[in-house]
C-alpha cells in the first residue's frame, strides 16, 4: 500500500486507489492512513467526524463508512487472494486499523530525511543537508490533507504537519547560505517572507542573503519591514536577537549564525 497525505489524500492499494470521494469516509480513510499500522478509537473518529454535534447513529454510521472501505478494499484484491477486506482494514478493540504491508508513506518519508537531514546540518555538513532536506521538501505535492474535509482531530494534524515542512525549509536554507548560495535565495525569500510575513527565521535568513551578497540597504529595508509589521500587528518590537542582527548591519560586522536563525542547529 502507498500512502500520501503531503497534499491531495492519496492511498493506493494493489496500484489501485481507495479513496473514496464522499467527504466523511475520506477523513474516516485519511485518520487510519496517518496512523498505519495503529488502531484508532471509534470515540477518535467520531470526534473528527462529528465534532462535538455526535448523533445517536454515529456508530451505525461509522459502521457503513467502514464497510464501504472495505468494499473499496475488496476491488483491489485479486481473484483467489488469501487476504480478506477485513485483513487489510481490521477491527480491532475499541477502534479500527489499516493493517497493509505500506510500500511507501509519504510523511514517514518526510520525517526520516529530515532528521537525517537536521543532523547533517548540526554535524557541519551543510552540502548533505541541503541534498536531504531538498528531498525531505520534494516530497510534498501541496497544502497537507488539501482535498480532505477536516474536523478537529485532522485540523491539528495538518496544522503540524505543515510547522515541520516550514521547520524543514527554514533548515534547508540555513544549509544553502552556509554554502555561500547567498543571491540564489533571495527571491525565494522575498517570496515566503511576504506569505509570513511576521516570521522571524525567515526575515532574519533574508537578511542575510541581502547582506552577504552586498546589498545592505535592502537587508535593512527587510528589517523595517518586519519591525513596521509587528509594531501594526502586534504592538511590539522585533526580538532581541532581530535586533542584534539590525545593528550588526549597521556596523558592517559579520553575522553569527545565532542571530540569523533560531534552528537548533545554528551554532558557529
Amino acid at each position: 500500500m502507498k500512502i500520501g497525505v503531503l497534499g491531495p489524500l492519496s492511498v493506493d492499494h494493489n496500484c489501485s486507489s481507495i479513496v473514496p470521494t464522499a467527504g466523511k469516509p475520506r477523513q474516516v480513510l485519511t485518520m487510519l492512513a496517518l496512523r498505519a499500522g495503529h488502531t484508532v478509537a471509534v470515540s477518535t473518529l467520531m470526534e473528527e467526524v462529528w465534532g462535538d454535534a455526535v448523533p445517536r447513529s454515529a456508530a451505525t454510521t461509522l459502521q457503513t463508512y467502514i464497510l464501504q472501505l472495505r468494499r473499496q478494499i475488496a476491488g483491489t484484491l485479486p481473484a483467489g487472494s488469501a487476504l480478506t477486506p477485513k485483513d487489510v482494514l481490521a477491527t480491532s478493540f475499541g477502534g479500527y486499523r489499516l493493517t497493509p504491508g505500506v510500500e511507501s508513506h509519504d510523511s514517514a518519508e518526510f520525517q526520516r530525511l529530515a532528521l537525517r537531514g537536521g543532523a547533517a546540518l548540526e554535524a557541519g555538513d551543510p552540502r548533505a543537508a541541503a541534498d536531504l532536506l531538498t528531498r525531505a521538501l520534494n516530497l510534498w505535492r501541496g497544502p497537507a490533507l488539501g482535498d480532505v474535509p477536516r474536523g478537529v482531530v485532522l485540523e491539528l494534524e495538518a496544522i503540524s504537519m505543515e510547522e515541520s515542512r516550514m521547520q524543514v525549509l527554514e533548515q534547508r536554507i540555513e544549509a544553502d547560505l552556509r554554502l555561500g548560495r547567498y543571491s540564489s535565495l533571495i527571491a525565494e525569500l522575498r517570496v515566503l517572507t511576504a506569505r509570513h510575513p511576521l516570521n522571524e527565521n525567515l526575515c532574519a535568513q533574508l537578511m542575510t542573503a541581502f547582506y552577504c551578497s552586498g546589498n545592505t540597504w535592502r537587508a535593512m529595508e527587510e528589517f523595517r519591514r518586519l519591525r513596521d509589521c509587528v509594531r501594526r500587528e502586534l504592538g511590539v518590537e522585533p526580538s532581541p536577537r532581530l535586533q542584534r542582527m539590525h545593528q550588526a548591519v549597521l556596523n558592517a560586522e559579520s553575522l553569527p549564525r545565532t542571530l540569523r536563525t533560531q534552528l537548533p542547529f545554528a551554532v558557529d
